[in-house]
């Protein structure tokens, strides 16, 4: 599995990682997508546990050391997503907002608005050791959404997305939540790890359906801003529960 996994996180973050692994060997083992959730979540962890500052300043520079290890690749995503949603028209004129390279208004809104949310939330945290946990747990139930619409997500056209739809298969759903145990292993309480669970699995079902609404099916721009979502969507939601 040592190629797979290399495979996976040269996919996923900038790490020097040393030789280029083929693709197809993250392509057949999609996954895995949680376990680069651990390494990213990790490296924002340790800038709330190592960096003495106020919390608001832990939270936008561990967010920002995770979207730095991620290349930003699916905040890209997420702004195409945020274009494609706020375009009006057929659904041609969606798919052609979400496809291009220019970021218009919606990128903009949707791109601050989780990202701003996604910072007040890890801010909220009243402990480093809580705010830590509740980094990493987001970060791998956000790639494991990824994970889930990769092999679910009907593909609206041919792109990376077919090609790793094609790889996956339904029953990937198993090992991929089999490797969030380690997340719910996590010093948080119970309650707001029942009420993230809940969180977890809706955000990518609401995804899906709205991509097949908007777009006909899903692409990686959309199982990208569904990991950004998701990773939002579980630290606001462990926030609240945790007030």
């Amino acid at each position: 599995m040592i190629e797979p996994v290399r495979a996976l996180l040269q996919f996923t973050t900038v790490l020097p990682l040393g030789k280029i692994v083929p693709f197809e060997a993250f392509a057949r083992n999609t996954w895995l997508y949680p376990l680069a959730g651990y390494i990213t979540g990790g490296i924002g962890a340790l800038v709330i546990l190592l960096l003495p500052a106020p919390s608001f300043v832990q939270a936008v520079l561990a967010t920002g050391a995770v979207l730095l290890v991620s290349g930003a690749n699916h905040l890209d995503g997420l702004l195409d997503f945020g274009d494609g949603l706020m375009a009006h028209g057929s659904r041609e004129k969606r798919i052609r907002a979400l496809t291009d390279r220019q970021m218009g208004t919606g990128a903009l809104a949707l791109g601050m608005m989780v990202t701003l949310l996604t910072v007040a939330s890890l801010s909220s945290f009243h402990q480093a050791l809580t705010a830590a946990s509740a980094l990493i747990f987001a970060e791998a139930g956000g790639k494991w959404s990824m994970a889930i619409l990769t092999a679910y997500g009907r593909p609206f056209h041919e792109g990376l997305h077919a090609v790793l739809h094609e790889q996956s298969r339904k029953w990937f759903v198993v090992p991929a939540t089999l490797l969030l145990i380690p997340a719910f292993l996590l010093p948080l309480p119970g309650v707001a790890k029942a009420g993230a669970a809940i969180v977890l699995v809706v955000v990518p079902l609401c995804m899906q359906a709205l991509a097949y609404r908007l777009f006909g099916g899903v692409n990686g721009d959309v199982t990208g801003a569904t990991g950004e979502i998701n990773r939002c969507a579980l630290l606001t939601a462990l926030a609240i529960i945790l007030v």
